[in-house]
């Protein structure tokens, strides 16, 4: 029963590079988007905002 030899710093590194491959992901797709996707999206949650407005109650 043998153990693997393993070098730290290419761990670390390894880590590091998947960390920055999932940031970048995400600012892909949080920031990766046309002009008429982001008022899309825009739309639709003010449209959802209106919605979710117009059933509160006034309790006065």
């Amino acid at each position: 029963m043998s153990a693997d030899i393993v070098n730290l710093r290419t761990v670390r590194k390894r880590k590091a590079r998947a960390e920055k491959e999932e940031q970048a992901a995400h600012n892909r797709a949080r920031f990766g988007r046309s002009r008429a996707e982001k008022d899309k999206a825009a739309a639709e949650q003010a449209l959802a905002r209106r919605h979710i407005d117009g059933h509160q109650r006034d309790d006065e």
